[in-house]
């Protein structure tokens, strides 16, 4: 019996989740570890060459921004050469510039080997969303997503406490441990991903639909503003004021802020496999009001937090909430674009990115120029509103054959019984 074979079996005995499912989830671990362990010290290895603190957000920014203008095209090239392909080759990017920018010898060197290494990030993550989506039933959808983000989690808890440990060796020990971790994503998608688009059920439902039909569904509008939402709140709001919050406000050790993030991270990730069921089982409608919901509260509340209990209780909350916001939309957008991804889902991973460039600048610039609350505030009232829009999808878990208006076009009425 060959490699890939036993593989699938392997996981078929364990879980009812395609194997393409399995592996990608095994990818995602790959990628986030490796992640986890360069974020701590790229800040400080582009200090080492002797630039200020602009120059240093520059080289975190160009990732995103290279992400940003690179997904519009990845569509075309899944088109061209299918998810399995355009995933490895992504992941071998980021690989090699990572190698490349662990022996940098100035910062316009650094600068350009992270922006490529952005331009591999998009063509990973849009083509393993969309062969995510293609392998899976309507019915499985939710937890598939949570599968997938569960692997994200569980890699961007561990590669933390490893780049702290490379990091005593060397600073550019991180960049080749990134390399190897995402030499070995590349090589486990191109030994135990499917040739071709992966496909598990057939009937009408599946045929390409064009993106302007997509964009009309209200079920892809709202995962879209959810999506940017939780990008600018994730990414700008948290990542950005909390660690400040924990020093300036709260006057705790820069430690406490690992802290809570660590225990938000381990919230996130034991309520990301209940997620993963209830969008499935009840909706996806009702998982993005609801969580959408709580983390604008939670978020909200943040500034106000009295002490750093409380605050990591309310990094907990928006934790859980986070967890039903990476499986719901993802499941949405599948459902929409009728189990096919391709450029819905480079829009739907660009709405994300927009949210994680802007979101810092607005949030800091709110907080230096009026207050913490009104920074925390903006994120929260954008939170609400996605769950305000989510009130337009249908409620309940679609079938796998939908009518249009099931689908969510409203521009006709509903066939009389």
């Amino acid at each position: 019996m060959s490699f890939r074979s036993t593989a699938g079996a392997w996981a078929r005995r364990r879980t009812t989740l395609p194997r393409d499912v399995i592996v990608l989830g095994l990818i995602a671990f790959c990628v986030a570890v490796g992640f986890g362990v360069l974020i701590p010290v790229l800040p400080v290895y582009a200090r080492s060459f002797g630039v200020g603190n602009f120059e240093v957000g520059a080289v975190v920014s160009v990732f995103a921004l290279m992400r940003l203008a690179t997904s519009p095209f990845c569509g075309r090239m899944i088109t061209a050469a299918g998810e399995r392909l355009v995933l490895a080759v992504g992941i071998f990017i980021v690989a090699l510039s990572s190698g490349l920018a662990g022996i940098s010898q100035t910062y316009p060197q650094l600068l350009l080997l992270r922006g490529v290494g952005g331009i591999g990030s998009a063509m990973f993550t849009v083509s393993a969303m969309t062969l995510l989506l293609n392998s899976v039933e309507t019915r499985i959808r939710g937890r598939a997503a949570g599968f997938y983000q569960g692997g994200f989690l569980i890699g961007g808890m561990a590669g933390p406490a490893i780049g702290g440990l490379l990091a005593a060796i060397s600073l550019t020990a991180p960049f080749f441990f990134y390399a190897a971790t995402l030499t070995v994503a590349g090589a486990v998608g191109l030994a135990l991903l499917r040739r071709g688009a992966s496909t598990v059920v057939s009937g009408p439902h599946l045929e390409l639909l064009p993106f302007r039909q997509v964009a009309r569904d209200v079920r892809y509008q709202a995962a879209c503003a959810t999506n940017l939402a939780q990008g600018w709140t994730s990414f700008g709001v948290r990542t950005a004021l909390v660690p400040v919050l924990v020093v300036e406000v709260l006057h705790r050790p820069a430690s406490w802020t690992g802290v809570a993030f660590a225990c938000a991270s381990v919230a996130q990730t034991i309520a990301v496999g209940p997620a993963g069921k209830f969008v499935d089982t009840v909706g996806r409608k009702e998982a993005m009001v609801g969580a959408g919901a709580l983390a604008g509260v939670s978020i909200g509340i943040v500034p106000f937090a009295p002490n750093i209990w409380v605050l990591i209780g309310l990094l907990c909350l928006y934790g859980v909430a986070a967890a039903f916001l990476g499986t719901a939309p993802a499941a949405a957008v599948g459902d929409a674009a009728g189990g096919r991804g391709g450029t819905p889902v480079a829009v739907f991973s660009m709405c994300s990115d927009v949210g994680a460039i802007i979101g810092p600048l607005v949030a800091g610039i709110l907080a230096d120029q009026v207050s913490y609350p009104l920074a925390f505030g903006v994120g929260a009232v954008l939170m609400l509103g996605a769950a305000a829009n989510a009130l337009r999808m249908p409620s309940g878990v679609p079938t796998e054959r939908l009518t249009k208006v099931e689908k969510g076009f409203t521009d006709e009425p509903t066939p009389a019984d």
